[in-house]
């Protein structure tokens, strides 16, 4: 009797043991999988601070890329035929008015290659809007008349094209409209976003042309 008890007695121990080991290992797989944060309550927005409420928070200083036109590293477009942003110092180039366009100087197809500079594209010196006009109360597209409302019919679309690459449309002329001089402070949180581009040059080239977006319409003479 006192041997089974004894038995009894080391059984109920080493289960016991047993037991507080793999809860140890448990509690320290479970502590070595945490995820600590990266990113605090404090640094999550761009002042810096967890306090809404308080008026008196200077962010950081915006701190633009300073080297000259036809010196920098040309910025990876963020998906196929994004449009470029700019990668230099744009001092003295902004705004950009009706009288004084200084991106035109370098980035002119003609000019482009000499400068090192991303040439203009077609669709910059295209004018892809009808004609339109008012003529008593009928609205005039390409001349003939028309419903008021917009239209997907081929016959009421014109396009021009400046096949000389010399005269930039109007629709296009204000370049930073859509390409922007890049602020080079830190991040609060990286961008994760990685573009599949069409192109094999498509992080620093645009895949579109006169022939693909002109397929099926006739141009104006």
């Amino acid at each position: 009797m006192k041997i089974l008890t004894k038995i009894t007695i080391g059984l109920a121990a080493s289960a016991l043991l047993l037991v507080g080991c793999n809860g140890a290992n448990a509690e320290a797989k479970a502590e070595k999988n945490v995820v600590k944060p990266t990113i605090t309550a404090a640094n999550l927005g761009y002042r810096g601070t967890d306090d809404l409420l308080k008026e008196d928070v200077v962010p950081p200083k915006v701190a633009y890329h300073s080297a000259a036109p036809g010196t920098s590293k040309k910025i990876a477009r963020a998906f196929q035929d994004a449009p470029p942003m700019i990668p230099h110092d744009t001092t003295g180039m902004l705004p950009i008015t009706k009288d004084n366009n200084q991106c035109l100087a370098c980035h002119m197809p003609d000019m482009a290659s000499s400068m090192g500079a991303t040439p203009i594209p077609v669709s910059h010196f295209t004018n892809f809007r009808p004609k339109t006009a008012v003529k008593g109360d009928k609205i005039l597209k390409n001349g003939k008349a028309v419903k008021n409302t917009s239209s997907e019919k081929l016959a009421n679309v014109s396009i021009e094209v400046d096949k000389s690459h010399q005269k930039l449309y109007a629709g296009r002329y204000n370049c930073s409209q859509c390409h922007a001089p890049q602020a080079t402070n830190n991040l609060v949180d990286d961008n994760h976003f990685r573009p599949v581009y069409t192109s094999p040059d498509g992080a620093s080239k645009s895949s579109w042309n006169q022939s693909k977006w002109l397929k099926d319409i006739d141009t104006s003479k």
